[in-house]
């Protein structure tokens, strides 16, 4: 049930059609366009590797998943600095981005004795629809990272399986992105002006906990905080807003605005969502995930098979880990 401008009372995903998934790869283009990431997703970067601290295993490798948008991994290499860290993106555009990123990191970081030395923990970049090379870790990686990642899913579902597919057994999961209170004071404007819906019906942490849950994993944390951002005016509110990605509803408005609309939109905001010092607020509600890919199960029989690098996982689980791994 909706209404008139396609409002849905309780959302249960971010992209539901063909022309969503065609709105965000268009927004995926355009945001690949960005000189740099999103101040946002950097700060949120942050907040998620301090909950990164409880989990006891030390990654060998690790997945950034689509690095660039997220602007986390600097945080994660600085707790694993040893680990080997690869960086999978969708769009070659952003294969680009990371890949001089990681060249420069490494120009800056280098002594002039290991520049031309090839490190066993290199960086890696991977693209979209390109096969895991030789290289990759045989079991899979002992932590995929995807900061900010998960309301631009167009199918959340294969999504979570993916990252499943690419953990090692006792691997870990650290996720987060935009929950369903983002930007509620705009989107409330826009359905009290009439407006067609004003922004994407983004996941609810308890949706995103039963997907995990769905595709295998054990242990799901998930967690959410809300966060209020002022800015001096609507303007550079919104010119922010558009760094997080865009409005991919079902519902909105399909044409171009004009001028004299954004113009009555700025008038609006600025009407509407002041605060007392004259700035111009909005709620931004983040979900936080994380969760454990288990060893596979032995079948119980009167005679079981069991392959040397289960049993390795499984006295590595025992005498190195104490019979599991840690998490808050």
């Amino acid at each position: 049930m909706t209404n008139t401008h396609g409002y849905p009372p309780h959302p249960p995903r971010v992209v539901d059609s063909a022309v969503q998934v065609l709105a965000l790869q268009h927004q995926y283009r355009r945001l690949a366009n960005m000189p740099q990431p999103a101040w946002l997703h950097q700060e949120i970067g942050r907040r998620l590797a301090e909950k990164m601290q409880a989990m006891l295993m030390q990654p060998q490798h690790w997945l950034d998943w689509s690095a660039w948008l997220g602007a986390g991994g600097d945080a994660v290499s600085s707790c694993y600095p040893q680990a080997k860290r690869w960086v999978w993106e969708p769009l070659p555009a952003l294969a680009t981005k990371s890949t001089y990123a990681l060249q420069q990191a490494q120009r800056k970081s280098a002594s002039w004795r290991n520049l031309w030395t090839t490190h066993s923990n290199q960086n890696v970049v991977l693209q979209a629809d390109e096969p895991w090379p030789k290289q990759w870790p045989k079991e899979g990686v002992d932590m995929l990272w995807a900061n900010m990642s998960l309301h631009s899913a167009d199918d959340l579902p294969s999504l979570i399986q993916r990252w499943q597919a690419a953990l090692a057994p006792q691997g870990f999961l650290m996720c987060s992105g935009l929950g369903p209170d983002t930007a509620k004071e705009l989107k409330a404007l826009y359905q009290q002006l009439g407006w067609p819906v004003g922004g994407a019906a983004f996941l609810d942490m308890h949706d995103v906990g039963d997907a995990l849950v769905a595709a295998g994993f054990v242990e799901p944390v998930m967690d959410m905080e809300h966060l209020t951002l002022t800015w001096p005016d609507a303007q550079r509110m919104v010119d922010e807003i558009r760094t997080w990605g865009g409005n991919v509803a079902m519902g909105r408005f399909a044409g171009c605005r004009t001028p004299r609309w954004r113009e009555r939109l700025f008038n609006e905001v600025t009407q509407h969502l002041r605060t007392p010092d004259g700035r111009v607020a909005l709620t931004v509600e983040v979900v936080y995930g994380h969760a454990i890919k288990p060893l596979p199960r032995l079948a119980v029989a009167a005679e079981t098979k069991v392959s040397l690098s289960t049993m390795r996982q499984l006295i590595k689980r025992k005498v190195v880990n104490g019979g599991g791994v840690g998490s808050s």
